[in-house]
């Protein structure tokens, strides 16, 4: 019995030293791996983050794009502009008139036919600021009458509704 032991103790010890040396192997390979889907983890981050900032740098250059070429294209258009003094005499009244004549364009591309307005002047008044007046191609800002009119047809559904 006493050399059964003797033959058997060895292979038990080898035995437990090799589970025990599974064990920590096992141990360092789970450390090796956490640590490796750390860094893969962090570097899957990065990606999205640069992916996000390449997707938002795409964008903007589209929209600045976007936004040059309307830019463009609206600066193509023209406004060719002309006026002229008319006198009507007749035997008692005398009357001068400024005629506007304005017509649209697009590169050299006549949009629309010569467009004529006729305004009576009278003495000393402001020939030039009558024509910006007159002009329906040339642009101008809205007095606050009417941009209040204007936002209460915006909120009314499009029924104009009169103070």
């Amino acid at each position: 019995m006493a050399s059964m032991l003797w033959i058997l103790l060895p292979v038990f010890v080898a035995a437990g030293s090799a589970l025990l040396a599974f064990y920590i192997m096992q141990a360092k390979l789970e450390v090796a791996v956490s640590k490796e889907r750390e860094t893969l983890a962090e570097a899957n981050a990065i990606i999205r983050s640069q992916e996000k900032i390449v997707e938002e740098k795409v964008k903007s250059a589209e929209e600045s794009a976007m936004r040059k070429s309307l830019e463009q294209f609206l600066g193509e258009f023209r406004v060719e502009e002309r006026h002229y003094m008319r006198e009507n005499k007749s035997m008692f009244l005398n009357r001068k008139a400024l005629v506007l004549q304005e017509r649209l364009f697009f590169r050299n591309i006549p949009l629309s036919n010569w467009v004529e307005h006729e305004m009576v002047v009278e003495e000393g008044s402001d020939i030039k600021g009558l024509a910006k007046q007159a002009s329906i191609f040339a642009t101008r800002s809205l007095s606050s009458d009417e941009m209040r009119q204007n936002a209460r047809l915006l909120k009314g559904g499009g029924e104009a509704r009169t103070a």
